[in-house]
């Protein structure tokens, strides 16, 4: 899949800091292991329905400025995102508009990319749509059933069988245990798996939190003639494959938005577990969500607020970027349409004080040894944007260090 043209990115004399990051699945703040200096993210993308709103926006800022933080430090990064271009919400939503769900993916992506390049987000090495992977996905679901992780589960509504994980034989074979990734109690669990895509309740499963891998094929449903028969894929063995195929396995860091904690990064590791014998991430590093008027942004409640209509409407990318990256990347908070505000008088602040003379400026490479100390504490993101704050308020000895700072560490454009 065609990704979007990379942004300006200065090299900053010296060499920064490999960063901390707390990684879920330990629950604790860690270096994750970087073996020759290359990087490994993989970072689970849209289903393309309703791309690109804040909530979208935030997670893949947090994972921007992260490549930024390791290319920063001298290391290499290869990033890889998929495209769940095939998945119910997609096809609810084609059928609620009448569209085909095709040209509801298509425009959605083109969109996406748009928004991303806007942004100036460093764009994914490997970016790929699950349609583009289906036999790939197909085969791995048939490994897992002769390996004994799989298992049939016959249905009314198809001439086939849909296939599910077997959690308790992936926990008794497999080095992976449930929980590796969430650690969340089983009632908490069985609420999520409900809430976000399972079927906890599905008569003919082994175990109520065991995730579909293979549903067959439905009257009026997109599917494709596979090995293991006509239908389409679940949601987590996608990235698995397509994970493991573009970045191998034990890479850096999984990533993508806290409400994909369980079940969906859960499984995508259980199943690359199962199928590898290895686990899929070193760490697993999730965005907080956003809210809007009250509530989390969600399709269902309408209270979406979208980078193409702010950006379509005059607002400075930059702008957008800093409204957002006053909120550490983990933590759970609410936009409101003041905050564009905000953003907008310290990007002037910012732009203005490089300008500032003054008798006594301050160092400037001090202040970029403030922010690479700041980036690598878990991204603190708001504590870069108070240095830059203070600094910028006084005036500087260099502006055009600090202008390649705060586009290099921040993606924020100061000329």
């Amino acid at each position: 899949m065609r990704t979007w043209t990379p942004p300006e990115v200065p090299d900053l004399p010296g060499t920064g800091v490999a960063p901390k990051l707390y990684n879920t699945a330990t629950e604790r703040l860690e270096h994750p292991a970087i073996p020759e200096g290359r990087a490994h993210l993989y970072v689970c993308g849209i289903t393309p329905y309703d791309a690109t709103h804040l909530g979208h926006a935030f997670t893949y800022l947090a994972f921007d400025i992260m490549q930024r933080a390791w290319r920063d430090a001298g290391i290499e990064t290869v990033y890889g995102q998929n495209i769940t271009d095939i998945d119910d919400p997609l096809l609810e939503r084609a059928n609620d508009t009448g569209v085909d769900w095709r040209a509801l993916a298509d425009e959605q992506i083109g969109l996406f990319r748009s928004d991303m390049h806007r942004m100036g987000m460093l764009p994914p090495e490997h970016y790929i749509a699950v349609t583009e992977q289906i036999d790939e996905i197909a085969d791995a679901v048939g490994e897992l059933l002769e390996r004994g992780f799989a298992y049939p589960v016959p249905t009314a509504e198809a001439a086939g069988d849909d296939i599910y994980f077997d959690t308790r034989a992936a926990e008794r074979d497999s080095q992976w245990r449930l929980g590796d990734v969430a650690p969340y109690d089983h009632d908490l669990m069985l609420r999520l798996s409900a809430e976000r895509g399972g079927d906890p309740e599905r008569p003919g499963k082994r175990g109520p939190l065991d995730p579909l891998l293979w549903r067959a094929a439905r009257a009026d449903e997109p599917s494709w003639e596979t090995s293991v028969g006509a239908g389409r894929p679940g949601w987590h063995i996608e990235c698995s494959v397509i994970a493991r195929g573009a970045l191998g396995g034990a890479f850096t860091v999984q990533g993508g938005g806290s409400d994909l904690v369980f079940p969906h990064h859960e499984f995508t590791a259980a199943h690359a577990t199962a199928l590898s014998g290895t686990p899929l991430a070193h760490a697993y590093c999730h965005a907080g969500l956003v809210s809007y008027q009250g509530h989390k942004m969600s399709k269902s409640r309408g209270n979406l607020v979208f980078v193409s209509k702010l950006l379509d409407g005059g607002a400075d990318p930059s702008a957008i970027r800093l409204g957002l990256l006053a909120h550490h990347y983990r933590s759970e908070w609410e936009w409101h349409d003041s905050d564009l505000d905000v953003a907008n008088r310290r990007l002037e602040a910012w732009r203005s004080g490089l300008q500032r003379t003054t008798a006594d400026p301050v160092p400037a490479a001090a202040v970029v040894r403030q922010l690479r100390s700041a980036i690598a504490n878990d991204l603190d993101t708001p504590v870069m944007l108070a240095t830059l704050d203070a600094a910028l308020d006084q005036g500087v000895d260099s502006p055009d260090l600090i202008a390649d700072a705060a586009l290099a560490l921040l993606g924020v454009q100061l000329r």
